[in-house]
């Protein structure tokens, strides 16, 4: 997992712009709301820091937390870029630490997934530690159905002017290797090969729910993408630190 996103800090944003950042954000911000989640959050595998900036612009005191130095990287340019200020720190969610206790984390787009069934239970103790009393915790993950049914033993790719990638998904008993090969144009024309090895696990909604209880949260509640009914694809999960939000 160390080696995961090494070479996609400058590229990441390009080969996810299918996705709808703007609209998550605004999900995500709405969730945090009707929460009344206090001031100060963490951003747990925040990658190029699209949703720490989020949040930042929204007011939050943010801090974002990645394992690859690569993304921390990018992260930083781009909130510079943006006049954003934010805090990026390099850690793992299995052993999370941060600077201060936060009032609220979150960790969005399958960081859950890249954590093994057997590491669910102490990996949410970490983040359980890193709250204040009442703080939230809400992250999604990739469903059971989508990493065994639609990634796994499946092929993906695209051929663009500037970057083109194949990625192959072998299935795993817990879930699915992905082998991704990107050729990246590089200033005078030649192509760089990039090549990284990813995976991830098939967590069953159950089985988090029970992990997150083990650790100590109550008040669960799960609800399918941007808060739909739908969570054949992705499942939202929120948890709170205590039975009652001071």
């Amino acid at each position: 997992m160390g080696q995961s996103y090494s070479a996609l800090g400058g590229m990441f944003e390009y080969l996810n712009r299918d996705c709808d950042y703007p609209k998550w954000s605004r999900y995500l911000l709405k969730k945090l709301a009707s929460l009344g989640v206090g001031p100060v959050g963490a951003d747990i595998g925040c990658g190029n820091g699209t949703f720490t900036r989020a949040l930042a612009k929204a007011g939050y005191a943010m801090t974002g937390v990645d394992i690859s130095p690569s993304m921390l990287t990018a992260a930083r340019r781009l909130a510079d870029d943006e006049g954003v200020r934010c805090e990026f720190l390099l850690g793992d969610i299995t052993k999370l630490k941060l600077k201060d206790r936060a009032d609220f984390a979150v960790a969005i787009n399958d960081c859950v997934n890249y954590v093994p069934p057997q590491k669910l239970k102490s990996t949410f103790a970490k983040v359980y530690s890193c709250l204040n009393a009442g703080g939230v915790f809400h992250f999604d993950i990739s469903s059971e159905h989508k990493i065994r049914h639609i990634l796994a033993d499946n092929m993906f790719g695209e051929d663009g002017d500037d970057v083109s990638y194949m990625w192959f998904n072998t299935p795993e008993e817990d879930g699915v290797t992905m082998e991704l090969t990107f050729f990246v144009r590089a200033a005078d024309g030649r192509y760089d090969r990039f090549e990284e090895t990813h995976r991830q696990y098939a967590h069953r909604e159950e089985d988090v729910l029970a992990a997150l209880r083990g650790a100590g949260f109550s008040t669960l509640s799960s609800e399918g993408d941007l808060g739909t009914e739908d969570k054949s694809l992705r499942i939202n999960f929120t948890a709170i630190k205590g039975n009652k939000r001071p």
